[in-house]
């Protein structure tokens, strides 16, 4: 037999990406993805009918605007510390729990009433649906369950714990006992409508507060601090807001009064225990001098008593400064703290002093910024704690030194005081006493006006202290959602929903192992096509009778059998009778069918064809036919038939076939005898073509003896059927028992979009495996020549 296919050999093809088919692929499954966004869709409103929505409201503080004497910086370090250190400083004594308490103390906290609907339950704050009185309640231990009520007529309520079951019927005004309190509802709940309350104490709010609190810089180098309260009640967001913020005003106007505030506290002590020394002293003095009848004192007495009384007063006056310097030494020595210098002290040393104590406090700031960005051991904070330590270190050496001269003077008036009392100890006894009790009296007085003029000035200070901040813009509620933004919604779920249904598409074609059409095998493979044979236009049954007698011979189909059958002609075309032997990989890839199409469209053109059952395993050709398979090929080749025995003339189609016969135990043993070569050397004379349909090659080697003794050889490919694997049987084949005459015949192409490539090769141009010329008809609809043709919608008006 003659092996030479053509003596043009099989080139790679050249594949360049294809836009339209890229474009083909996904509007193949529009639906899929229209289905997709649907859900998409769908999701989204199910999401926004479920999901309660959020509410932000905004305001603004400003800051007083001082720039704190760093020394370590410059003008630029400065102003960085005033408008962004000292706002992120502040932001955490706003968000204490001091000031997020007293603020939630003004607004109504207790009782929380919601409404329930039936997708969503709804707070009603600030509104009150019915009044609850609290009769008794223990201020910690209290049950913070959330309670259920339904009006059930005009004088009773139902209300259900929920810990508990069951419902319970109450009276209006009725003692409800829940533990450790007793409350009672007066007014008429809503009918119609299922109402929820639940009792709270200050902390509860504490995180909810905190937790939609934002607080940041207005704009750079501003002094403006930013706030924003987001909720879920509009109303509520706006109100704890505003509390917040006149909270931490108020926080912020006794946090700096609170130094002037104690030194006033310690002067109304001291000036409690003065007047009651005065006034003693002052009555002994007057009743001194009414017994003994002492009208007025020398002149030098006089002034001794005046000297005593004015050192007398220094003296107080250092203690008082001694108190202020020991205050000052304790803040020192509580760590993380803010200082302030309470007492005025006068002199070098205290100027100096408030030096180093603006400085410590702008970098105890700055430690507190610092470590909402950085752990305590981080390298930032360490330094910082760093220029902590030598700043108070020279506080500390400047107050030793400042005490330690105060000291000094005290030790000097009190010498001084020595020597005016041994002064006084010359003069007579009478007089000495009444010089004693003047003199203490007049001291008393002095100190008492002193103190007096000192609380006043600290008074006058603490009085105009002004708060370091002030809100410039105060909170109204919003009622626009910022979450969830519908329209945003919305538009996540289309994109979505487009981006999963492409990706679905590209998931299925990522996922698809099969060959579709003659693109991707030719990328798989340099084994020619000699044609693409489309999808039968009707059912088939069982036995494949259909593929007899082509039913429209104008169809796509038929002209797709065509299209084999011309460039089977060329095959081999130096040989009078064709022996050609068709396969596939494995059963049910059409090859059956392929074979009886073809030998039905040569018969046609009065070819002399025959068909040989070459499966012994499993062939059904037999039952195309209508024919029996008592005896057939397996017969003849074990001599117990002849050729005449077997042979079944079909004379309706003109076709002769040979069918299998019975299953032999070793069939492929028997294609491998001569008794096979022989009779196809018996058939030559008597046929134009020879065509053998034989077993599958990828699951049994039966056909391989008759692969090499074929002139033609044709693989068979079902689209969508066979894998990407089967591609590369055909050039195994040739290679290993090296043949040049195999070719691929794509079966029951569908032109399925999805599936199809996206590139496109060379075959228009000539190039690649151009060596025959073969249409798979796809894009000709409407063009006239197909009975079967698909019409666009927008031809049916078109006369047929």
């Amino acid at each position: 037999m003659d092996n030479n296919l053509t003596p043009t050999q099989p080139q790679s093809v050249s594949q360049q990406i294809d836009f339209y088919k890229i474009f083909r692929v996904f509007l193949s499954r529009w639906y899929w993805v229209a289905g997709m966004v649907i859900i998409a869709l769908v999701i989204a409103k199910i999401y926004l009918w479920y999901t309660p929505p959020i509410y932000q409201t905004s305001a603004s503080l400003k800051l007083e605007d001082t720039n704190p004497a760093i020394s370590t910086g410059g003008p630029a370090a400065m102003q960085n510390y005033n408008y962004t250190d000292k706002i992120q400083a502040e932001s955490f004594v706003i968000r204490s729990n001091e000031v997020i308490l007293n603020a939630v103390k003004n607004i109504d906290y207790k009782i929380s009433y919601y409404i329930k609907g039936r997708i969503r339950t709804t707070e009603t704050y600030p509104n009150v649906p019915f009044v609850i009185e609290i009769v008794k309640q223990d201020s910690v231990n209290f049950n913070r369950s959330l309670y259920q009520v339904e009006a059930v007529n005009e004088q009773s309520f139902s209300i259900k714990n929920a810990l508990e079951d069951s419902k319970k019927t109450y009276r209006y005004g009725e003692n409800i006992t829940a533990g450790n309190m007793i409350f009672r509802i007066r007014d008429k709940i809503p009918p119609k409508s299922i109402y929820q309350f639940k009792f709270n104490t200050k902390e509860d709010f504490i995180g909810r507060a905190m937790g939609g609190l934002n607080i940041g810089e207005a704009a750079r180098f501003t002094n403006v601090m930013s706030l924003s309260q987001t909720d879920g009640n509009p109303q509520f967001a706006s109100d704890i807001l505003n509390a917040i913020m006149k909270e931490y005003v108020l926080y912020d106007v006794i946090q700096r009064r609170r130094s002037a505030m104690q030194t006033v506290e310690f002067i109304d002590n001291q000036l409690g225990f003065i007047n009651t020394e005065t006034g003693k002293s002052g009555s002994n003095l007057a009743n001194f001098k009414t017994q003994n009848k002492i009208v007025d004192l020398s002149s030098a007495t006089t002034i001794t008593v005046g000297k005593l009384s004015d050192l007398e007063k220094q003296k107080s006056e250092l203690n008082l400064k001694a108190i202020g310097i020991k205050q000052l030494e304790e803040q020192i020595n509580n760590n993380r703290n803010k200082i302030e210098i309470g007492i005025d002290l006068e002199g070098e040393l205290s100027s100096n002093l408030g030096g180093l104590v603006s400085q410590i406090n702008a970098l105890l700031a700055s430690r507190e910024v610092k470590l909402s960005q950085f752990n305590p051991e981080s390298q930032p904070v360490l330094a910082i704690d760093k220029q902590i330590a030598a700043v108070k270190s020279s506080i500390k050496n400047n107050i030793r030194l400042l005490r330690e001269q105060n000291e000094r003077t005290i030790r000097y008036i009190d010498n001084q005081i020595a020597g005016v009392n041994q002064n006084i100890s010359t003069i007579p006894a009478k007089e000495q006493n009444f010089v004693k009790l003047q003199a203490n009296f007049e001291v008393n007085n002095k100190v008492r006006s002193y103190l007096s003029e000192k609380k006043l000035e600290a008074e006058m200070n603490a009085a105009a202290i002004v708060p370091g901040a002030s809100i410039v813009n105060p909170a109204y509620p919003s009622f626009y959602p910022i979450s969830p933004n519908e329209n945003k919604t919305y538009t996540t779920a289309l994109m979505a929903g487009l981006a999963s249904g492409i990706g679905l598409i590209l998931l299925v074609r990522f996922l698809n192992p099969y060959i579709y059409d003659k693109e991707m095998v030719e990328g798989l493979t340099n084994t020619p096509i000699i044609g693409v044979i489309r999808k039968f236009p009707d059912y088939i049954d069982k036995d494949s009778r259909q593929a007899l007698s082509i039913a429209k011979p104008k169809s796509v189909f038929a002209e797709s059998v065509r299209s084999v059958r011309t460039n089977l002609s060329f095959l081999a075309s130096h040989k009078q009778s064709k022996i050609i032997c068709i396969t596939s990989e494995i059963s049910g890839e059409g090859k059956s069918f392929v074979t009886v199409n073809l030998a039905g469209t040569l018969a046609l053109i009065e070819k002399k064809v025959i068909l040989i059952a070459a499966d012994l395993r499993k062939s059904k050709l037999h039952k195309i036919f209508g024919s029996d398979n008592s005896k057939g090929l397996s017969s003849i080749l074990s001599n117990q038939a002849t050729l005449e025995d077997v042979l079944v003339h079909d004379k309706v189609h003109q076709i002769d076939f040979i069918p299998s016969g019975p299953v032999p135990p070793n069939p492929s043993e028997l294609l491998h005898t001569a008794a096979m070569r022989d009779l196809l050397t018996q058939l030559e004379p008597h046929y134009d073509y020879i065509l053998i349909d034989t077993a599958p090659v990828g699951l049994v080697s039966d056909a391989i003896p008759l692969i090499r003794s074929s002139d033609v050889n044709l693989f068979v490919i079902r689209s969508g059927v066979s894998q990407q694997r089967a591609a590369a049987i055909p050039e195994r084949l040739s290679r290993e028992y090296g043949l040049s005459n195999l070719a691929i015949v794509l079966n029951a192409f569908g032109d399925d979009a999805l599936y199809a490539n996206y590139y496109t090769t060379d075959y228009a141009r000539g190039g690649g495996n151009s060596t025959y010329y073969y249409s798979d008809y796809s894009g000709y609809s409407g063009s006239g020549y197909y009975d079967d043709e698909n019409r666009k919608w927008w031809m049916f008006w078109k006369k047929k």
